[in-house]
This record gives C-alpha cells, sequence and structure tokens, in this order.
C-alpha cells in the first residue's frame, strides 16, 4: 500500500517536470520555429543583418519558445556578431533594432527576451573594471577592461569565444582590441575578434603590421568611455614594444593601471634575446624604457602582465599574476640592479632555451593569422589511411595520450607529447611545421583540446585523428612499438655496470643545478639533431624530470631507429629518492 499512496505524487512530479522542461525546449511544430532555422542559416553563412530579422520575427510568433534557444551559448556568442553590423545596414530593417540596440538600451523584441538571463537592461554604471583570463601552459594573461557600455580586449588569445562570452555576460560590446606587442610565444586573437565584433585593432607603428590596424606610437591616447590609455614605448623585449597606461577618470588623472605586456612581469622583466644581434642594444632600451617610464608611474599604480610563471618570456616569473609598482621596485630582482652594465650582462647571459615557433608566431601575428572559422577541421582516419599517410611523408603523427600509454603500445615512427603536460610549448618547440598533422587520442576531447592548443602555437594543419584509438590500429594487425619504463632500481645496476647510458634530457639550468654522475646531458629538444652523436646499437634510458619530457625524447631516438631505449619511471625525483643521487 505505501507504493499505491506515493503514485499520485510521481504522477504529479512526472507532470511537474513535463511542464517545465516544455519551456526549455524548441518545439519545431511552431509557425516561429521556422524563422528561428532561417536566422541560424543566414547566421552560418554571415548574412547576420538578415539573420537579425529572422531572429525577431521568430519572438514575435512564439514568445515563449524563445526563452530555450537565447540561453544557446553559440547564439548568445554570435548576437555580438549581429549587435556588430554597422548602423547604416540596419537601417535597411527597422526590426532589427531589437538585438543590435541591446547594449544601447532600446527594447527591441529579442532584448526583452534576452535581458532578463543573460543581459541586464538596466545595469547600474560602473568605474573600470579589469578581467584577467590567463591560458595555462604558456602562461598567458589577457583583459578585458570594462567600460559601462563597452569594453576593450588586450593582448586576446587565439580562441576568442571566451572574451565575446563574458562581454555577452556583462551586456558589454568589445569595441577596442589592443596589442602591446607581436607575441613571440603564441598565435594572436586580434583578427578573429575584430571579424566577430567590428572592434578597432591597436598595435604599434613600428611592428609593420600586415593587416588594418591604428598604428601608435610614444603620446598616442586611447579612449574607452570615461577610461584613458596613454602609450608608452618600451623597446626591449622585442623592438616594437608598447604599454598601455590607464586613468579612470571618474577616480581622479592618477594612473591606476598599467599593461605591461612582456616588459615588465610580476618578478621579473621581458626577455631581449630573441633578436640575433641586437640582444645588448635591446637590454639597454629594456633597462632606460623601466627606469625612466615605467618606475616613475605611482607606487600603487597595478601591473597586468602578458604572462605569468611556466612562460619562457622571461627567467624567473612569480607565481602572483598581477602587481603594483611598488611591490616590483621592492622585490623584482632585475630592478635592483641599478647599474646598467650589469644590467645588460645579466639579460643576456643564462637565459633559457628558445623554442623554434617564437620566431613564428610573431611573423604570423605580424602578418595577420588565418581566422580560425576558415582553418579545417580534423576527420577520423581509418589506420590504413593513418598509416598510408605516415608512410608517404606528408604527415605526422601526433600521440597526446599519457607517457605510460605511450610506452605500453604506441606507432612506430609516431611523435609523442603528453596532453597533459606544456604542450603547445613543447609541440611549437619541436613539430616540423611544413607538414599535416595526424592525432593519436585516447578520448574525443583530446581531438578538439589538442587541435586548440596547436592552433596556438601557429600548427593551423591539423587534418585528422586516428579514428577507434590505438585499438583499432591494433585489430588492424599494424605494427606496434614499445617503450620500456624502468625503475630507478632496475636503471641503477644497467648503469653501474655501463651496459646502458643515461641520457639527462632536462634543460641545462636544471642539469647545472643538479648534475647526475655519468649520464650524457643533451636537453630534450636538441634530441632532434643531436641523436647523430650516439650510437644506435646502444642502450639509453632518457630522463628528466618526471618523466613526459623523456618520453618525447624517446619517440625521437626511437623514430631514428634507436631500438634500446627505455624510460626512467618517475625520472630524476625517483632516482634522487630512490638514493641514487646525492
Amino acid at each position: 500500500m505505501p507504493c499505491i499512496r506515493g503514485l499520485p505524487f510521481l504522477i504529479l512530479l512526472a507532470l511537474f517536470i513535463t511542464i517545465v522542461m516544455s519551456g526549455c525546449t524548441i518545439d519545431p511544430s511552431t509557425p516561429g520555429e521556422e524563422w528561428y532555422k532561417k536566422g541560424e542559416s543566414l547566421k552560418s553563412s554571415g548574412r547576420y543583418e538578415e539573420a537579425i530579422a529572422a531572429y525577431n520575427k521568430a519572438i514575435e510568433l512564439n514568445p515563449k519558445n524563445s526563452a530555450a534557444w537565447c540561453g544557446k551559448r553559440h547564439t548568445m556568442v554570435d548576437f555580438h556578431n549581429l549587435a556588430a553590423c554597422p548602423p547604416a545596414k540596419l537601417s535597411k530593417f527597422p526590426e532589427m533594432y531589437g538585438l543590435s540596440d541591446s547594449f544601447r538600451g532600446h527594447n527591441g523584441p529579442l532584448y526583452r527576451h534576452c535581458r532578463n538571463t543573460h543581459v541586464p537592461a538596466h545595469r547600474i554604471e560602473r568605474h573600470m573594471n579589469i578581467y584577467q583570463f590567463f591560458v595555462p601552459g604558456i602562461a598567458h594573461s589577457s583583459y578585458i577592461v570594462a567600460g559601462d557600455k563597452t569594453c576593450a580586449v588586450i593582448d586576446p588569445e587565439r580562441d576568442v569565444t571566451r572574451y565575446l562570452d563574458a562581454a555577452m555576460q556583462m551586456g558589454l560590446r568589445i569595441t577596442i582590441i589592443m596589442e602591446t606587442h607581436l607575441h613571440a610565444d603564441f598565435v594572436s586573437g586580434h583578427l578573429d575578434l575584430a571579424n566577430a565584433t567590428g572592434a578597432r585593432i591597436y598595435a604599434s607603428r613600428s611592428g609593420n603590421c600586415a593587416f588594418p590596424h591604428v598604428p601608435l606610437v610614444e603620446g598616442d591616447e586611447i579612449q574607452l568611455e570615461t577610461i584613458h590609455f596613454s602609450v608608452i614605448e618600451t623597446a626591449g623585449h622585442t623592438p616594437e614594444h608598447i604599454c598601455y597606461i590607464a586613468t579612470d577618470k571618474t577616480r581622479g588623472m592618477t594612473p591606476i593601471a598599467l599593461f605591461s605586456g612582456d616588459t615588465l612581469f610580476v618578478g621579473d622583466v621581458g626577455r631581449p634575446d630573441l633578436f640575433p644581434g641586437r640582444s645588448r642594444e635591446l637590454a639597454s632600451s629594456l633597462y632606460d624604457n623601466l627606469h625612466q617610464k615605467i618606475l616613475t608611474l605611482p607606487d600603487e599604480c597595478e601591473v597586468y602582465p602578458a604572462h605569468g610563471m611556466g612562460s619562457l618570456c622571461g627567467r624567473a616569473m612569480g607565481a602572483k599574476r598581477t602587481s603594483t609598482i611598488g611591490y616590483e621596485k621592492r622585490y623584482n630582482y632585475a630592478l635592483q640592479i641599478l647599474d646598467r652594465e650589469e644590467f645588460i650582462r645579466s639579460l643576456t647571459s643564462g637565459m633559457p632555451d628558445a623554442p623554434d615557433h617564437f620566431a613564428r608566431c610573431s611573423e604570423i601575428n605580424r602578418v595577420g593569422p588565418t581566422l580560425m572559422r576558415d582553418l579545417v577541421q580534423p576527420i577520423p582516419l581509418d589506420p590504413k589511411t593513418c598509416a598510408d599517410r605516415l608512410a608517404g611523408g606528408d604527415a605526422l603523427l601526433l600521440d597526446v595520450r599519457s607517457y605510460p600509454a605511450f610506452s605500453g603500445f604506441h606507432i612506430p615512427g609516431s611523435w609523442h607529447i603528453d596532453l597533459a603536460g606544456n604542450f603547445a610549448t613543447q609541440a611549437g618547440w619541436i613539430l616540423p611545421p611544413d607538414r599535416d598533422i595526424l592525432l593519436v587520442v585516447d578520448e574525443m576531447f583530446q581531438v578538439e583540446e589538442a587541435t586548440l592548443q596547436l592552433r596556438r602555437v601557429g600548427f593551423d594543419r591539423v587534418t585528422g585523428y586516428l579514428d577507434g584509438g590505438m585499438l583499432a590500429w591494433g585489430v588492424g594487425a599494424l605494427p606496434v612499438g614499445t617503450v620500456p619504463v624502468i625503475s630507478p632500481h632496475e636503471m641503477h645496476p644497467l648503469v653501474e655496470s655501463g651496459e646502458a647510458v643515461i641520457i639527462d634530457v632536462r634543460s641545462r639550468e636544471e642539469q647545472a643545478a643538479a648534475p647526475v654522475h655519468g649520464a650524457i646531458p643533451i636537453p630534450w629538444h636538441d634530441l632532434r639533431t643531436r641523436y647523430t652523436e650516439l650510437d644506435p646499437e646502444g642502450h639509453y634510458i632518457v630522463m628528466c624530470k618526471g618523466g613526459q619530457r623523456a618520453s618525447i625524447a624517446a619517440s625521437i631516438l626511437r623514430m631514428h631507429g634507436f631500438s634500446r631505449v627505455s624510460n626512467l619511471a618517475g625520472g630524476f625525483i625517483a632516482y634522487k629518492r630512490a638514493g641514487f643521487v646525492p
């Protein structure tokens, strides 16, 4: 009987869920749905003006159903594209003002239905607000500087949807895109963002950028509502570098923020050694610009750099992602060096190796990257097709699985870079830039993630992935390879007896700080060329700090015919913990 007594409650609950869900889905039988589909089609083809009219018509015919698709993420992102249509074009379609003027306080049908959940109709007027967006791995920071109705994006990354989403949620139009310099470690999203919003791009005149932009020199100014940006030229990290000093006039005329790009970091300054033959000149310029311009700002002025700890654009960046001028004056090691010659010596010696993609990305950013929407999407390929492409030499296989997975079972001739590691930087450092990339993954989400990270460092030719993964490859009876993973206790007797040799693939800085007796020191990225120094018949055990970089090194050696290659489990950390390193 308790089951019978509970039955009415279950029926009511099911009825309630049905009613609620009916307001969250799109009913394909309604008249407005046809206009909605038409709007989607027009939007996809870039006919934004006509898409607005179709969306508004759909809402007029069926206001209730509009709530379901107003909340769809991709649609909300595209609302910003639609809103950026020039007023001259929109004047041909008066009904479109419901969307295009939603950012200006107007009250069209589309705006009325979306404002309650996404864009408030009447927002409290606010002072300048700064929002940071951080990309792990490359340790890149970009910023939205928000006024009351509009905002600027500074040093955007290539995937610009995060800025479009954030601006939409805050009810802001992106009208300004500001670049501090031609970034070396990643491909910028300035063209994608300009294409999506109609915003103007501001960049250094001396960068000689080939895309439409407003060229800036020392003393130029940019106005964003009550926010005032002053431009200072800060050559040092790069010859064309500029910084932006922000003042919020509603709070006073004292500078409150410095967008320092790669000139000043938390705990460090930008490396000046990326341009062959110009290191000393750029280090000297950096010294002058730091002491004569940046350090004259008020101590309370906040510092917003373009990179943080983990980036190779500097040497000793701190873990904090923002700072103040006063804090950096007191604690930044480079700013404590008051003698010019000593500063130059410090900044032009002992710097970490610079990855290969640094020079490529700078030029891509100067010319203007291909729009993300125009890039080919990777498609599934059966094992035989992958094998044929690899054999033909027009493509490379990139295995992004974990290093234990690669070690146990991989495709001979494939590169290995663990997606869970510093993937983008490592890929940019060693992969050939002139070939298609085919991915080997464990999970489908890794295809999208790896493709995005590769595009961040200039690899736009990610054309396919192994359908079915390594299981399908194995079922196809195709060749497989392995890399034995051995413990420190297994390795040590082999090394002591001379049966095997350690290749220390850590960075030069790591090797110098904690050398391993008897090991051959070759940084992992240098093995691309220095493998010729080794005996192909020898037994080598590759060792990094923890195992991931050693797996990259192992894949390089294996593709060059080295058959006796092992990976030290746990790397140097495990070797030392086992007591074999003093």
